[in-house]
């Protein structure tokens, strides 16, 4: 890369003026696990969940394609504060119902004790199309399904959807690496950060966005990926940033769902001022960075394998970098965007305080390590 693109991927370079129509929305979606109150074992509860949940969650909840998985929904918000107190609202909803159900309802990326047994899909005609098509990428590992965590980013009409992908492909490894939670899948160390990451790229249609010219151009791609059959539809694409197709948004899906709140935050606030920093560069036409899919592609490896704790690949030039260093060029880049939402000394508190204790997989490999007893990590994972 020339020195141009370099400055603009933020290594150095005076802060970029922000965007004129000021700080974006946000919104968030988590999907968590249901498991069992004895064994802490994945149980097919979210029926009886979800319908437990109604009378105080209305549709901010709804069935995943394993019937041991929901998923809730934010309203979309202005402030950090107002994330949180949503937050707070589903999970209180959420954890009532689930106690009612007699289960509990776990933030975790991957089922960190199995089934019994194979679990059936959710009776909707879209699952079970998907399950008939893809098999084994449906029904693989027991089949309980994996939990992310999808921030939502308000932008102004689907072209400006587009570039923005476009500009937060070299960041997203960065917020993956922090978001880490997944270490244990199928009751055993994966000895990645992130093994939802893993599993999840068997699925056809997922990895970094491709570059793309404008909204013509992403229509007629997914177009043709349906066509060609890899897809059902154009909600099959799993980019780890896309388009909405029924919100004016950008949705960044690099992220494992965590049962700590801070980490929730540190990653919305991140996102939504990385992005109000990209939008101004966008809006004053700058091109965007243009790495290679392969080094992007190893940066996400890199960041679900070692999370926060080793080492991620620096999309610039490829090199490995520590973790937290790339962070904190994420934090400084994000900056701008930080101070004009008044979210810099909470973000950067709550990044003190992750960068000690580490990511999710971390502190779930901690609570392991105190008795090598799986049922203890996913207590610490209850909401």
């Amino acid at each position: 890369m020339d020195g141009a693109t370099l400055r603009h991927v933020g290594t150095s370079g005076g802060r970029p003026a922000l965007p004129p129509d000021g700080v974006p929305t946000l919104g968030v979606e988590e999907e968590f696990l249901l498991t069992d109150l004895r064994t802490r074992a994945v149980v097919p509860c979210a029926p009886v969940v979800i319908k437990a949940a109604r009378d105080h969650l209305g549709d901010r909840i709804e069935a995943e394609i394993f019937p041991s998985v929901v998923e809730t929904r934010t309203s979309p918000v202005a402030t950090l504060d107002g994330l949180a107190q949503e937050l707070r609202n589903l999970r209180a909803g959420l954890a009532a119902a689930a106690a009612q159900a007699g289960c509990r309802a776990v933030a975790a990326g991957t089922a960190v004790v199995p089934p019994g047994g194979p679990l059936e899909i959710t009776d909707k005609a879209r699952y079970l199309r998907m399950a008939a098509e893809y098999g084994p990428l449906v029904t693989g590992d027991g089949g309980a399904g994996v939990c992310g965590c999808h921030v939502h980013i308000g932008v102004a009409d689907r072209a400006e959807a587009v570039q923005l992908c476009n500009h937060l492909r070299p960041w997203l490894p960065a917020l993956q690496a922090l978001s880490a939670n997944s270490p244990f899948h199928g009751g055993r160390d994966s000895g990645y950060a992130s093994w939802r990451t893993m599993r999840w790229a068997q699925w056809p249609g997922t990895g970094p966005a491709p570059l793309l010219a404008d909204a013509a151009a992403y229509d007629a791609l997914l177009d043709a990926m349906v066509d060609s059959g890899m897809m059902l539809d154009r909600r099959m694409v799993y980019w780890y940033a896309r388009p909405s197709e029924h919100f004016p948004t950008v949705e960044v899906r690099v992220a494992d769902v965590n049962a700590d709140p801070d980490t929730v935050l540190l990653l919305s606030g991140l996102t939504r001022a990385l992005a109000t920093v990209l939008l101004a560069g966008i809006r004053r036409g700058e091109p965007a960075p243009d790495v290679l899919d392969p080094v992007l592609r190893a940066a996400h490896w890199r960041a679900a394998r070692d999370g926060l704790r080793g080492s991620g690949i620096d999309p610039v030039d490829g090199r490995p970098r520590p973790a937290v260093e790339l962070v904190d060029r994420l934090v400084l880049r994000a900056t701008p965007g930080l101070e004009a939402a008044g979210d810099l000394p909470l973000v950067r508190d709550l990044w003190q305080r992750q960068r000690k204790l580490g990511c999710g997989a971390d502190r779930q490999r901690a609570a392991f390590r105190r008795r090598g007893d799986l049922r203890d990590v996913v207590d610490l994972l209850v909401v």
